[in-house]
């Protein structure tokens, strides 16, 4: 089974989407993030990706609210993203209703916290988000590329107790031109026990599939959904075929 996780992602509480994370490219999709997760819910799906995009550029968490109210109004699983850089902010995504957080910068600036979140909370709850371009992890929204290769970085932290891991090619993210597959090909085969998860590029039903074929954990779907290059007729048929279960961790 591979996870169908669509994605939100929030500028002043509403949904946009960016194309290769460039925030002048930012396009409103909803004005209500919680109608929108209510309806991926209706559909039959078990999780959501949120992402506080004006967090991700900040040192701080923004759009706490709204991840309360979308977690308050759905029992999906919701791992956020995105301004969680410190205690206080990992707190309040959980005490929002988070399932678990993605974290990125941090694991790039302070491996010291977070290998200590991952031994406090455990690898249920945090999850290493890999973005990178040329290879290379990108930080701080994408605004800024690191020296760290991907395949390092992964490594360091599978052995710091990391057992899931999304990892987004930042030149497919928002084009509809498919994933990256030779990436979570090569992902898959150094790390075969780690669990994959695909975003960006996603362009249709055929992607999910092949992405299936490559034994990933999971797939985050944004665009293709928001321009109906995926049809919630076509997901809910594929949640017939394959149908989603929570994780044991899911505490709702």
């Amino acid at each position: 089974m591979i996870k169908i996780i669509p994605a939100i992602d929030i500028i002043q509480g509403k949904c946009v989407r960016l194309t290769k994370g460039d925030y002048s490219t930012e396009k409103v999709y909803s004005e209500n993030p919680v109608e929108i997760a209510k309806s991926y819910e209706a559909m039959g799906l078990k999780y959501l990706h949120v992402v506080d995009l004006e967090g991700a550029k900040s040192s701080r968490l923004v759009n706490g609210a709204t991840l309360k109210a979308i977690t308050k109004a759905t029992g999906l699983e919701v791992d956020f993203g995105g301004g969680i850089k410190n205690d206080a902010a990992l707190q309040q995504a959980f005490d929002n209703g988070a399932s678990a957080v993605t974290v990125g910068s941090v694991a790039v600036k302070d491996p010291a916290l977070t290998r200590k979140w991952i031994d406090r909370y455990g690898s249920d709850k945090i999850i290493l988000g890999a973005d990178i371009k040329d290879n290379r992890i990108s930080i701080n929204g994408w605004k800024n590329e690191s020296n760290i290769q991907l395949f390092d970085f992964v490594k360091d932290y599978i052995l710091a107790g990391i057992k899931r891991v999304i990892s987004t090619d930042i030149s497919r993210d928002g084009m509809l031109s498919g994933p990256n597959f030779s990436l979570y090909r090569e992902l898959k085969e150094k790390f075969p026990a780690l669990e994959i998860i695909a975003s960006g590029g996603i362009s249709n039903m055929d992607d999910i599939y092949k992405l299936r074929d490559l034994g990933l954990e999971g797939v985050i779907i944004g665009k293709a959904i928001y321009e109906h290059k995926i049809r919630p007729e076509e997901l809910i048929e594929f949640l017939k075929e394959y149908p989603q279960r929570f994780d044991e961790h899911h505490e709702k």
